[in-house]
Protein backbone atom coordinates (compact mmCIF):
# COMPACT_ATOMS: atom_id res chain seq x y z
CA UNK A 1 0.00 0.00 0.00
CA UNK A 2 3.00 2.63 0.97
CA UNK A 3 4.62 1.37 -2.24
CA UNK A 4 1.12 2.01 -4.17
CA UNK A 5 0.77 5.73 -2.56
CA UNK A 6 4.08 6.37 -3.54
CA UNK A 7 4.38 6.05 -7.09
CA UNK A 8 1.08 7.44 -6.98
CA UNK A 9 2.42 10.53 -5.12
CA UNK A 10 5.07 11.05 -7.94
CA UNK A 11 3.18 10.64 -10.62
CA UNK A 12 1.04 13.78 -9.41
CA UNK A 13 3.37 15.83 -8.21
CA UNK A 14 7.21 14.34 -9.42
CA UNK A 15 8.93 17.78 -8.19
CA UNK A 16 7.44 18.03 -4.82
CA UNK A 17 8.00 13.39 -4.17
CA UNK A 18 11.38 13.96 -5.89
CA UNK A 19 12.10 9.97 -6.72
CA UNK A 20 9.20 7.45 -8.12
CA UNK A 21 10.16 4.71 -5.22
CA UNK A 22 10.59 5.74 -1.33
CA UNK A 23 14.21 5.53 0.02
CA UNK A 24 15.81 1.76 0.99
CA UNK A 25 16.81 1.24 4.07
CA UNK A 26 20.30 0.78 3.14
CA UNK A 27 19.79 4.59 2.49
CA UNK A 28 18.02 5.31 5.80
CA UNK A 29 20.83 3.44 7.70
CA UNK A 30 23.78 5.17 6.47
CA UNK A 31 21.86 8.87 6.98
CA UNK A 32 21.16 8.19 10.51
CA UNK A 33 24.57 6.37 11.06
CA UNK A 34 25.66 10.38 11.07
CA UNK A 35 23.26 11.01 14.12
CA UNK A 36 25.40 10.61 17.82
CA UNK A 37 21.51 9.44 19.45
CA UNK A 38 22.78 9.95 22.74
CA UNK A 39 23.73 13.31 22.74
CA UNK A 40 20.28 14.18 20.65
CA UNK A 41 17.50 15.97 22.18
CA UNK A 42 15.80 17.27 19.04
CA UNK A 43 15.86 15.75 15.86
CA UNK A 44 14.02 17.12 12.62
CA UNK A 45 12.86 15.14 9.64
CA UNK A 46 11.88 17.32 6.76
CA UNK A 47 10.03 15.39 3.66
CA UNK A 48 9.33 12.00 5.27
CA UNK A 49 7.16 10.42 2.45
CA UNK A 50 6.33 6.90 4.08
CA UNK A 51 8.52 6.94 6.80
CA UNK A 52 11.80 4.81 5.84
CA UNK A 53 14.71 7.49 7.66
CA UNK A 54 11.19 8.05 10.52
CA UNK A 55 11.53 4.32 11.63
CA UNK A 56 14.89 4.60 12.03
CA UNK A 57 14.70 8.05 13.76
CA UNK A 58 12.11 6.24 16.23
CA UNK A 59 14.16 2.71 16.20
CA UNK A 60 17.29 4.58 16.80
CA UNK A 61 16.42 7.63 19.50
CA UNK A 62 16.83 7.53 23.16
CA UNK A 63 13.95 7.82 25.81
CA UNK A 64 13.54 11.60 25.84
CA UNK A 65 14.43 12.50 22.36
CA UNK A 66 11.74 15.24 20.72
CA UNK A 67 11.38 13.82 16.38
CA UNK A 68 9.49 16.35 14.92
CA UNK A 69 8.31 15.78 11.35
CA UNK A 70 7.41 18.36 8.58
CA UNK A 71 5.72 16.53 5.59
CA UNK A 72 3.49 18.79 3.46
CA UNK A 73 2.09 15.65 1.07
CA UNK A 74 -1.22 15.07 2.56
CA UNK A 75 -1.43 11.64 1.69
CA UNK A 76 1.81 10.90 3.09
CA UNK A 77 0.76 13.10 6.19
CA UNK A 78 -2.41 10.91 7.02
CA UNK A 79 -0.06 7.66 6.25
CA UNK A 80 2.57 8.43 8.72
CA UNK A 81 -0.13 9.98 11.16
CA UNK A 82 -2.04 6.64 11.61
CA UNK A 83 1.28 4.89 11.51
CA UNK A 84 3.16 6.43 14.76
CA UNK A 85 0.14 8.19 16.13
CA UNK A 86 1.20 6.45 19.65
CA UNK A 87 4.85 7.47 19.53
CA UNK A 88 5.78 9.59 22.56
CA UNK A 89 8.05 12.65 22.04
CA UNK A 90 6.59 12.90 18.32
CA UNK A 91 5.74 15.40 16.19
CA UNK A 92 4.00 15.52 12.74
CA UNK A 93 3.15 18.51 11.25
CA UNK A 94 1.64 18.83 7.87
CA UNK A 95 3.22 22.09 6.62
CA UNK A 96 6.28 23.26 4.60
CA UNK A 97 9.84 23.16 6.46
CA UNK A 98 9.56 27.02 5.41
CA UNK A 99 7.65 27.32 8.70
CA UNK A 100 9.93 25.41 10.73
CA UNK A 101 10.33 28.33 13.31
CA UNK A 102 6.67 29.32 14.00
CA UNK A 103 6.81 25.75 15.13
CA UNK A 104 9.81 25.46 17.03
CA UNK A 105 7.93 28.29 18.95
CA UNK A 106 4.90 26.59 19.53
CA UNK A 107 6.98 23.65 20.52
CA UNK A 108 8.79 25.33 22.58
CA UNK A 109 11.92 23.94 21.07
CA UNK A 110 15.51 26.01 21.52
CA UNK A 111 17.79 24.32 19.07
CA UNK A 112 18.03 21.18 16.84
CA UNK A 113 20.53 19.02 17.20
CA UNK A 114 19.89 17.12 13.43
CA UNK A 115 18.14 17.92 10.73
CA UNK A 116 17.26 14.86 8.43
CA UNK A 117 16.02 15.59 5.23
CA UNK A 118 13.92 13.84 1.84
CA UNK A 119 13.77 16.64 0.60
CA UNK A 120 14.42 17.03 -3.64
CA UNK A 121 16.03 20.39 -3.00
CA UNK A 122 17.54 19.98 -7.05
CA UNK A 123 13.81 20.39 -7.99
CA UNK A 124 12.17 22.58 -5.31
CA UNK A 125 12.07 25.86 -6.69
CA UNK A 126 14.73 27.96 -5.81
CA UNK A 127 13.27 30.43 -3.29
CA UNK A 128 11.74 27.50 -1.41
CA UNK A 129 15.21 26.02 -1.24
CA UNK A 130 16.99 28.65 -0.37
CA UNK A 131 14.32 29.95 2.81
CA UNK A 132 14.92 26.49 3.55
CA UNK A 133 18.47 26.14 3.88
CA UNK A 134 18.86 29.38 5.82
CA UNK A 135 16.50 28.83 8.13
CA UNK A 136 18.51 25.02 8.74
CA UNK A 137 21.73 26.58 9.31
CA UNK A 138 20.25 29.47 12.09
CA UNK A 139 18.12 27.02 14.55
CA UNK A 140 21.07 24.13 14.02
CA UNK A 141 22.87 24.27 17.55
CA UNK A 142 26.89 24.73 17.18
CA UNK A 143 27.96 21.20 16.08
CA UNK A 144 24.54 20.29 14.99
CA UNK A 145 24.01 18.51 11.34
CA UNK A 146 21.94 18.76 8.26
CA UNK A 147 22.01 15.18 6.86
CA UNK A 148 20.32 15.21 3.63
CA UNK A 149 19.99 12.95 0.17
CA UNK A 150 20.08 13.98 -3.38
CA UNK A 151 20.02 12.06 -6.71
CA UNK A 152 22.66 14.71 -8.31
CA UNK A 153 25.19 16.63 -7.61
CA UNK A 154 23.44 19.68 -8.96
CA UNK A 155 22.91 21.60 -5.92
CA UNK A 156 26.36 20.51 -3.98
CA UNK A 157 27.61 24.51 -4.30
CA UNK A 158 23.78 25.91 -3.01
CA UNK A 159 24.43 23.63 0.40
CA UNK A 160 28.06 24.18 1.01
CA UNK A 161 27.11 27.99 0.48
CA UNK A 162 24.72 27.59 4.45
CA UNK A 163 27.34 25.10 6.00
CA UNK A 164 31.29 25.40 6.87
CA UNK A 165 32.11 21.74 6.00
CA UNK A 166 29.76 19.49 3.68
CA UNK A 167 30.98 15.60 3.08
CA UNK A 168 29.26 13.38 0.67
CA UNK A 169 29.00 9.89 0.74
CA UNK A 170 27.01 7.76 -2.30
CA UNK A 171 24.74 4.62 -1.47
CA UNK A 172 24.58 2.77 -4.50
CA UNK A 173 22.12 0.41 -2.70
CA UNK A 174 18.78 3.06 -3.63
CA UNK A 175 16.53 3.44 -6.98
CA UNK A 176 18.55 5.65 -8.36
CA UNK A 177 21.51 6.07 -6.03
CA UNK A 178 21.71 8.54 -4.02
CA UNK A 179 24.65 11.15 -3.04
CA UNK A 180 24.37 12.02 1.34
CA UNK A 181 25.12 15.22 2.23
CA UNK A 182 26.14 15.54 5.94
CA UNK A 183 26.62 19.15 6.38
CA UNK A 184 28.30 20.93 9.85
CA UNK A 185 27.52 24.42 11.20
Amino acid sequence: MELFSFIKEYVTNPRAVGAVLPSSKYLAKKMIGQIDFKNASYIIEYGPGTGVITEQLLKNRREGTIIILFESNLRFFNLLKQKYQHEPEFHLINDSAENLEEYMISLNIPWLDYIVSGLPIASLHQQVSFNILTLTKRHLRQGGKFITFQYTLLKKDLIGKYFRKVEIQRELRNIPPAYIFSCNV
